[in-house]
C-alpha cells in the first residue's frame, strides 16, 4: 500500500537541521504537518534518533556526582562537629544556675564537664563521626594484608 503524499528530499534536509537544533519529533513534525511517526521513519532513515537515553543518562551522572561531593562536605562538616565536641570533654566548662527562692542567675566555672555531660558530649562525637563515616567511608586499603593474602593464595599450587 503506497503512500498518498511522499516526503521530499526537502522534507527531509528540514527534519535533518530540526533535529540538528534539538528539536523534539513532536515540534519538528507541527512544521510539515507530519506525524511524529512519520518524522521518525524520516529520522531513522537519517540515521537520526530522538532517544534522549544518552542525555538522560549524563544528565544522571552529573548529578550522582553532585550529590556525593554534597555528602562528602557534609561529612566534613560532621567530622568538623565531632573533633570540637570532642575538645570540649577534658575542658574546662561553665555551667549556669538559675533558681534558689530568689530566682537569681548564676555562673561557675568546673575544671571539666560532670560524667553525665561527658557523656553526652561522648554521644554526640559518637553520632556524628558514625553519619560522617555513613555519607563519605573510607577508602579500602587494596594495599593491606588483604592484598598480601589474595596474592599469597594465587602463588600457592591448586592442589594445596
Amino acid at each position: 500500500m503506497g503512500s498518498s503524499n511522499p516526503v521530499t528530499d526537502q522534507e527531509r534536509q528540514r527534519v535533518r537541521e530540526l533535529h540538528a537544533q534539538g528539536r523534539g519529533r513532536n515540534e519538528i513534525a507541527t512544521e510539515p504537518g507530519r506525524s511524529g511517526r512519520t518524522i521518525s521513519e524520516i529520522a531513522k532513515g537519517l540515521g537520526l534518533s530522538f532517544a534522549r537515553a544518552a542525555q538522560v543518562q549524563q544528565a544522571t551522572e552529573i548529578r550522582t556526582a553532585d550529590l556525593a561531593d554534597r555528602r562528602a562536605a557534609t561529612a566534613q562538616r560532621l567530622q568538623d562537629v565531632a573533633e570540637r565536641e570532642l575538645e570540649k570533654v577534658n575542658a574546662p566548662h561553665t555551667y549556669f544556675d538559675w533558681g534558689g527562692k530568689d530566682h537569681d542567675f548564676d555562673t561557675y566555672e568546673a575544671p571539666e564537664p560532670t560524667p553525665a555531660d561527658k557523656r553526652a558530649l561522648m554521644g554526640v562525637v559518637a553520632t556524628t563521626l558514625d553519619r560522617s563515616l555513613k555519607l563519605a567511608p573510607p577508602e579500602q586499603d587494596t594495599e593491606g594484608p588483604a592484598a598480601v593474602d589474595a596474592w599469597l593464595k594465587g602463588m600457592m599450587p591448586s592442589g594445596e
